[in-house]
C-alpha cells in the first residue's frame, strides 16, 4: 500500500535544509504522498530508503516511456478511476496495423498513412503514435522482412512487434535496436523465454492471456501470474492483454484491471493495458476503440486509419486527457489572422483554446485580414470571464496598452464580443480616444459581420 506522509516523514531526514524546494521535511513529504513531486528532489535520502520511498509513491499504473526520440510516448502513470477524480494523465495511443502478408506497396502505403495523419485542434498536435506490426503470415523470414520496411521508413515511430513465437521475436527485435519497442506475445507457454529476449534488447513486454492466441484463457488471474512471473526474472516493463476482443469483454477486464490497480494496488496488474480493437467494418472497429479510449486502455490497434476515424478518436482522447480542472487556453497575445495591415480590425476574445479556434476560424472564413487581440482569462469563455471579473472594461483596457498594438494600426477601433455589449462604454472610458464597437454575439455571425465593414 502506498505511505501516508506521516508515513513517509518519519523516514526523511528531518533537516528542513530545503534543498527540496519545501520550507520543511513534512511539507515535503505531503507533496511527495500526493504525488506532486519526486522523490529525487531530496538529495539526503539514503539510497535504500529512496528505493522504498519510490516503490511506495510509484503510480498504481507503472509508468513506462515506449519508443525513443520526439515520437516516444509515456504510457501509464494513471491514479485514478474517473476522470473527474484527479485526471487521467498519458493519453493512450493509437496504433495502426500493418500485417506481414501485405505487399510492399501496401507496407509502404500505410506507413505513408501513420505519417500523414498528423492533425492540429484547439492548439495541440495529434497524430497516429505507433504502428503494430503483426506476424500473420506465422513466417519468420516474411515478417522480418515487413520489419526491414518499417524500420526504413518509419524509424522514428514507436513500434510494436506482435508474435507468439520467440524465434521471430529474436530475429526482427534487432530490426529496431535501441529504439524501445514492445514485444506483444508472451504467454504461459513462452513466457521466461520472451522475457529473456527483452532483457537483452531492452524492449517492453507484452503479456497476455492464452486467449488472444487462441487458447482456452485463464483470464486475469491468468495474466496476473504470467506478470508476477516475469517480473521474478527482472523485467518489469510491460503491457498487459487479458485476450478480451468483445466490447463487453474488453469493458470488463478494463474495469477491472484499473479497480485492482488502483483501489487494490494489486502490483501483478498495475500495467499498462493494450487492446486490440480491429474489425472488418470500420465502424464498429471505431465504436470498440472509443471504449478503450475511455475505458482504461493504454494502446489501441486499429487495422485502418480513416481521416474520419482519425478525427473522432483523437477528439474523444483530447477530451477524456484533458485536466477537468484546469481549461484549455492558448497564450495572452495579438494574433494575425491572414496578413492585416494597419487598416485591418482589431478583435478581442478571451484565451479559452475552443473559444480562440472557433473565433479565429470564423475570421479566417471571412477572408478580412484582421488582428486578433487574445487575453488572459485563465482560460475561461466571454461569458464566463465576464462574470467572474477576468473580462472587465479596466482589465481590457490595460491589456490593449500594454499589448503595443497601438503601434501596428492607424486606427482605434476595438471590436467587442456581442455577449459583453454592456462593457462598450466603460472600455471607452478606460481607453482615452478609442472607439468601441460591439460584433455578433455568436461566432458564426463574424464572417458577415467583417465582409459588410470591408465593403
Amino acid at each position: 500500500m502506498a505511505l501516508t506522509g506521516v508515513e513517509i516523514f518519519k523516514l526523511l531526514p528531518k533537516t528542513n535544509c530545503k534543498k527540496c524546494g519545501y520550507p520543511t521535511c513534512l511539507a515535503f513529504a505531503m507533496k511527495l504522498a500526493q504525488g506532486q513531486v519526486s522523490i529525487d528532489s531530496c538529495p539526503d535520502i539514503p539510497e535504500d530508503i529512496k528505493q522504498k520511498l519510490a516503490e511506495a509513491s510509484a503510480p498504481p499504473v507503472k509508468s513506462i516511456m515506449f519508443g525513443v526520440g520526439d515520437r516516444a510516448v509515456k504510457l501509464g502513470e494513471e491514479t485514478v478511476l474517473f476522470r473527474h477524480d484527479k485526471r487521467f494523465v498519458n493519453p493512450c495511443v493509437i496504433a495502426l496495423e500493418i500485417k506481414d502478408t501485405l505487399s510492399e506497396a501496401d507496407i509502404n502505403s500505410k506507413i505513408e498513412l501513420v505519417l500523414n495523419s498528423e492533425i492540429e485542434r484547439v492548439g495541440q498536435k495529434l497524430r497516429i503514435d505507433a504502428i503494430a506490426l503483426t506476424n500473420d503470415s506465422n513466417n519468420v523470414s516474411k515478417l522480418n522482412a515487413a520489419a526491414k520496411i518499417v524500420a526504413t521508413k518509419a524509424s522514428d515511430v514507436p513500434i510494436i512487434i506482435c508474435t507468439g513465437n520467440p524465434e521471430a521475436a529474436e530475429i526482427v527485435v534487432k530490426q529496431f535496436a535501441d529504439k524501445k519497442p514492445i514485444i506483444y506475445g508472451a504467454n504461459p507457454e513462452n513466457a521466461e523465454t520472451m522475457a529473456n529476449i527483452v532483457k537483452t534488447h531492452k524492449a517492453i513486454l507484452g503479456v497476455t492471456a492464452s486467449a488472444a492466441f487462441g487458447g482456452s484463457g485463464g483470464g486475469l488471474t491468468e495474466l496476473s501470474t504470467i506478470t508476477e512471473k516475469i517480473k521474478s526474472l527482472g523485467v518489469d516493463d510491460m503491457v498487459i492483454d487479458s485476450g478480451a476482443r468483445k466490447a463487453k469483454d474488453i469493458l470488463r477486464d478494463n474495469t477491472l484491471i484499473r479497480r485492482a490497480a488502483v483501489k487494490k494496488n494489486f502490483k501483478p496488474l498495475g500495467y499498462p493495458v493494450i487492446t486490440f480493437a480491429q474489425r472488418e467494418d470500420s465502424l464498429i472497429e471505431a465504436l470498440i476503440a472509443a471504449i478503450g479510449v475511455a475505458k482504461y486502455s493504454s494502446i489501441i490497434v486499429l487495422s485502418s486509419i480513416e481521416k474520419w476515424k482519425n478525427l473522432s478518436l483523437f477528439t474523444l482522447r483530447q477530451n477524456l486527457y484533458t485536466d477537468p480542472q484546469v481549461p484549455m487556453q492558448v497564450k495572452q497575445n495579438i494574433y494575425k489572422i491572414g496578413e492585416p495591415t494597419p487598416d485591418s480590425p482589431l478583435l478581442i476574445t478571451t484565451n479559452f483554446s475552443l473559444t480562440y479556434f472557433i473565433v479565429s476560424g470564423e475570421i479566417e472564413n471571412s477572408k478580412v485580414p484582421s488582428y486578433l487581440a487574445v487575453m488572459d482569462c485563465e482560460g475561461l469563455s466571454v461569458l464566463t470571464a465576464w462574470a467572474a471579473g477576468k473580462f472587465t472594461a479596466t482589465k481590457i483596457a490595460q491589456f490593449v496598452k500594454e499589448s503595443g498594438v497601438e503601434n501596428n494600426i492607424k486606427h482605434r477601433e476595438i471590436i467587442i464580443p456581442g455577449y459583453v455589449a454592456i462593457l462598450s462604454g466603460a472600455i471607452e472610458d478606460k481607453l482615452e480616444g478609442w472607439k468601441v464597437t460591439v460584433g455578433p454575439r455568436e461566432a458564426n455571425g463574424i464572417p458577415a459581420f467583417l465582409r459588410s465593414r470591408a465593403a
